[in-house]
C-alpha cells in the first residue's frame, strides 16, 4: 500500500495519506483560483481513515492552512479527506487527474487533460 507524505512550506503541519486516492481532480473554479492563487487547483481524496496530520492548523470555510506559514493544505470531515498534491514531497507523484471540474473557467491557454473526464461545473 503506497504512503504519500507531504506537509506546509515551514515544517509545522504534516499529513500522510495511504493507498490510492478514490479520485483525483483538478478545478477552475473561482473559490479554487482565489485559494489556491492560481489557475487551477490540483487535488485527490482519499478515505478519512487513510489520512493523518500533525501540526497546528487553522480553517477557513473547511479548508486548513498552516498557522505559521500559510500553505493551504487539505479539507477533511468524517468520511474523508482532499488534499492539495502540491503539498506532498516526492514530485512527481504519479497520480494524473481523472476529471476536471468547471471547465467553461479553464484559462484558454490552458489545453484540457485528454484522459480526464471534463465537467462544465460539479461532478454530477
Amino acid at each position: 500500500m503506497p504512503i504519500f507524505n507531504g506537509g506546509c512550506l515551514c515544517g509545522q503541519v504534516g499529513i500522510a495519506v495511504r493507498g490510492e486516492p478514490k479520485r483525483i481532480g483538478i478545478c477552475h473554479c473561482t473559490d479554487c483560483r482565489q485559494e489556491s492563487g492560481s489557475a487551477f487547483t490540483y487535488f485527490a481524496v482519499w478515505p478519512a481513515d487513510q489520512f493523518e496530520t500533525r501540526g497546528e492548523t487553522l480553517q477557513y470555510s473547511g479548508r486548513s492552512f498552516c498557522s505559521r506559514c500559510g500553505s493551504r493544505l487539505y479539507s477533511a470531515n468524517d468520511k474523508e479527506a482532499e488534499v492539495k498534491l502540491g503539498i506532498l514531497r516526492d514530485a512527481p507523484t504519479g497520480l494524473a487527474p481523472t476529471y476536471e471540474l468547471w471547465v467553461k473557467r479553464r484559462e484558454p491557454w490552458l489545453s484540457p487533460i485528454s484522459s480526464a473526464e471534463q465537467f462544465d461545473g460539479d461532478r454530477a
